[in-house]
């Protein structure tokens, strides 16, 4: 494993490649607090943040929010020091240390998971005052890289044996490739260059340096940029053959590059295709296809996919040899592993998995940690020349100190060389938590200020091979335990609930997916999971919680059109002085106003407790609820009453105050699940003294008005009833109606209080909106609702429908159903159906009967109803 250490930004130097690939989804990293100067310099910034360089767009202009700035924002954070380490800050440090992607693998959605749920963390613990630290690396992967650069090296005729173990790790570091989707394989003896569009993100690291074309014995070609290339075209890299393509001899022209030609006019190759020469182009094209397939240089077996009887396959058969090796005794580890959760010194979530760890360390073997492999970590064991190997050896940090150690026991002449073997992936990864810190150097400011870590996030998958022994590691070489805690999230599956696999063909693209959902979407899609669950991922989810976004978006631009011009320095003032952290602030409030903020604060207490125990799905689906039920839906709407219909000022400021205070704290409760959009919007407020990203966590447990959540729920009930009869009765949107409310006289005091929000909202006529505490002299004419114990309402007829039209169509719609009655129960009557049909047919058809029945016994009783009202 890579060790990338902390005192440098997050994402530094020392973060290989392979980490990079975590963005965009690591571009919402976060690492501590910024000193104080670089505090300063931001809030000084976020002043005039909007007119900065189009790094954050108001919903006042745009349409909906562009998930394609979200690497914008992240540099802007970057450009701000938010990266940058922070020792001086008080408070408990939250430390995690980051699972790590392998050197060799693309991205899955595994790792989306982790850097998700990892980031969610440090975000919240340090809006709530934490310094803390997010530790990013990369897994060696010690066998699958070894097996992958060999196989690169065989392609071009050369063994590992050929090469010092110094030449081949330099040529493991040079573990990279570019994947071109071709119908012509036996073509590439003519390439002379690769070609990318120069607006290509993906690739422009790769402009202006050389690649190898495979099977060529190491042959060179530049890489190049040429608007030609079509991005979305496959995998937006060309390879440019001259010789055989009629754009490609242009391209080749232009740019001034050979053109060779490998093929002779009666279909076979040339002399340029090396060992394929003479071969027709065909057969050629077979058997470069399964060279490059059995060489690991081909992504794909199909088009071209050569299938060879099983006698006549060759290759190494591997059987198993006893051998001397290097083993860890781990039974007294283990023990002590295991006192940790026994004790309490560890806590593993879910609870459940307790069970497989004590499980595993109960019954632990040594441990076998040499690998036969160039690529790792090398075993720090020097042996004498001349001595035997398993009674004569030095251990030693460097081989410096192990020939000091060797000459003062056999004299200044003797002779040393290092065990070849390297050290278990999982060994190296073991000392992770300490090793990235500064560790054994225990005065390091790093190892002082972050050692132990708080959490450590990972799948549930390698509670073991990783976790485990991490644990165990740590106590055997610092003493404590590594981490307090252990959160283990599921595996990720495809809408069926199968595992993502090439095979299927059902792996989703973390990368693809914010390219068509954004990184915010993805990131809540992927949160929503209860910890040590799989989840079904689908694209119906990843849909959903676009809409989600862009209905923050939508309610940010609701505000920002609704508030005073940025230019009205008094009145916002007025509107940021009011924070509603009082009873008394609580209190002056009128109904709708005062549930949505003691809603809110009820919310803030909640997800503040499911985030401090990492129950982070539950956090994200209140937020959810909370925002679109209640804030969009409800006092949104309601709020309009104050805005467009009243010539109370007072009461408009009051609700934009309100509207202000609530969708802010909303930000900032959202803000560790969707970092980008709620930093934009932020931002589009004007007077924002700092980034969202540096804003304190919302201060938990506020005054609330539980009187106010029952009076508003009564209000909820009455508005969906009259919505519902409208929905029943099918009237028009646009039409107005009458009601008559009836309640107990403390109820009618605060409903009557909200006249113009109940007819907004339930679409009445504000002018017929009559209240009073026994039922109207027209009730039989009119629909009755009962919201709740001591709240009623009647809707006259009158208003809604024509009942003669409404009786004439149900009428004829009671007709067609009994017809559709009379034909399944003449079908259930019928003895021949009945036995020969299959059973599910004829239970299908009792069951439809069923409905049927209790549809037209609806239908009598509502047109009974409304013929009473015609002749009353």
């Amino acid at each position: 494993m890579a060790l990338a250490g902390p005192s440098s930004a997050l994402l530094s130097s020392s973060s290989s490649a392979c980490l990079r690939r975590l963005n965009p989804l690591l571009l919402s990293a976060a690492c501590r607090r910024p000193p104080g100067g670089q505090r300063r310099a931001a809030r000084r910034f976020c002043a005039a943040i909007a007119s900065e360089a189009d790094v954050f767009a108001s919903p006042e202009v745009a349409k909906s929010f562009d998930f394609t700035n979200e690497e914008r924002i992240y540099k802007w954070w970057e450009s701000q020091g938010f990266f940058k380490p922070n020792f001086d800050r008080g408070g408990d440090p939250f430390v995690i240390p980051m699972p790590p992607p392998n050197v060799t693998g693309s991205l899955h959605m595994g790792h989306a998971m982790f850097v998700t749920l990892e980031d969610i963390m440090v975000r919240y613990f340090r809006m709530k005052g934490r310094p803390a630290l997010w530790i990013p690396g990369t897994d060696h992967a010690g066998i699958a890289t070894q097996l992958v650069v060999e196989k690169m090296l065989a392609a071009e005729g050369v063994k590992r044996t050929d090469l010092t173990r110094e030449e081949f790790t330099k040529k493991v570091w040079e573990d990279d490739f570019m994947t071109i989707a071709t119908t012509r394989p036996e073509t590439l003896f003519g390439d002379v260059a690769i070609a990318v569009n120069p607006e290509d993100k993906r690739y422009a690291q790769y402009v202006g340096r050389l690649a190898i074309v495979p099977l060529t014995c190491g042959r060179h070609v530049p890489i190049i940029a040429d608007r030609y290339v079509d991005p979305d075209f496959g995998t937006g890299v060309l390879k440019i053959s001259p010789g055989h393509d009629h754009n490609d001899y242009h391209i080749a022209r232009k740019l001034g590059l050979p053109i060779l030609n490998v093929m002779n006019k009666d279909g076979t190759l040339n002399d340029v295709a090396g060992l394929y020469s003479g071969m027709d182009r065909f057969e050629a094209r077979e058997k470069l296809w399964s060279d490059l397939v059995e060489t690991n240089l081909a992504v794909k077996k199909e088009p071209y996919t050569l299938r060879v009887p099983r006698s006549q396959r060759g290759g190494e058969v591997i059987e198993p040899l006893v051998s001397k090796q290097w083993f860890v005794t781990m039974e007294p580890l283990a023990e002590k592993a295991l006192r940790a959760v026994e004790n309490g010194q560890l806590t593993i979530l879910p609870e459940r998995f307790e069970k497989i760890y004590n499980h595993w360390l109960t019954n632990i073997k040594d441990w076998c940690i040499s690998r036969q492999l160039w690529w790792g970590h090398r075993i720090p064991v020097w042996y004498i020349v001349g001595k035997k190997c398993e009674e004569d050896y030095i251990v030693a940090r460097t081989e410096e100190e192990a020939l000091t150690k060797a000459q003062e026991k056999y004299g200044k002449s003797v002779e040393i060389y290092q065990d070849p073997d390297v050290l278990d992936t999982w060994f190296s990864s073991a000392l992770w938590p300490f090793s990235t810190l500064g560790w054994p150097d225990l005065s390091k400011d790093d190892y002082k200020h972050f050692y132990p870590s708080t959490v450590l996030e990972t799948g549930h998958d390698i509670l073991f091979f990783w976790v485990a022994r991490m644990v165990m590691m740590g106590i055997e070489f610092t003493g404590s335990v590594p981490f307090s805690y252990v959160y283990l999230h599921g595996l990720i599956r495809d809408s069926e609930g199968r595992k993502m696999s090439k095979t299927l063909g059902n792996v989703i693209d973390p990368l693809d997916t914010i390219k068509d959902y954004g990184t915010d979407a993805l990131r809540f899609t992927l949160s929503l999971g209860t910890a040590g669950q799989d989840l079904n991922l689908s694209t119906e989810r990843l849909t959903s919680n676009k809409a989600f976004t862009n209905k923050l978006w939508n309610a940010g631009k609701f505000l920002l059109q609704n508030l005073p011009d940025r230019s009205d320095v008094s009145a916002w003032d007025a509107l940021l002085a009011n924070k509603f952290d009082t009873e008394a602030s609580l209190q002056e409030l009128p109904l709708p106003e005062c549930w949505v903020v003691t809603g809110l604060h009820g919310l803030i207490d909640r997800v503040s407790t499911s985030y401090e125990k990492f129950f982070f799905g539950d956090a994200a689906r209140e937020i959810y609820d909370f925002f679109w039920g209640d804030f969009a839906d409800w006092y949104i709407e309601a709020s309009k009453t104050r805005l467009y219909h009243s010539a109370d000022k007072l009461a408009a400021a009051r609700a934009q105050s309100v509207l202000l205070y609530v969708f802010e704290n909303i930000l900032k409760l959202l803000h560790p699940f969707m970092p980008f959009v709620t930093e934009e919007l932020w931002q589009a407020f004007p007077y924002r003294k700092q980034a969202l990203m540096v804003t304190p966590w919302p201060t938990t447990d506020l005054p609330k008005d539980s009187r106010s959540i029952k009076r508003f729920q009564n209000l909820q009930s009455l508005i969906r009833g009259i919505r519902n009869v409208r929905a029943e009765y099918t009237v028009e949107p646009a039409k107005r109606i009458s009601a008559s409310v009836v309640a107990t006289a403390d109820v009618l005091e605060y409903v009557s209080k909200e006249k113009q929000v109940l007819a907004l909202l339930s679409k009445l006529d504000v002018q017929n909106v009559h209240f009073a505490e026994s039922a109207p002299g027209d009730a039989n004419q009119s629909v009755h609702i009962v919201a709740d114990e001591g709240l009623e309402a009647y809707l006259p007829f009158a208003d809604m429908v024509d009942v003669s039209e409404e009786v004439k169509r149900l009428s004829k719609r009671l007709s067609k159903m009994q017809s559709e009655y009379d034909a399944l129960v003449a079908r259930l009557n019928s003895q021949s159906f009945v036995e020969k049909a299959p059973e599910e047919i004829v239970q299908g058809v009792r069951e439809k009967a069923s409905e049927a029945e209790e549809k037209i016994a609806l239908t009598m009783n509502r047109l009974a109803f409304l013929q009473s009202t015609v002749s009353t």
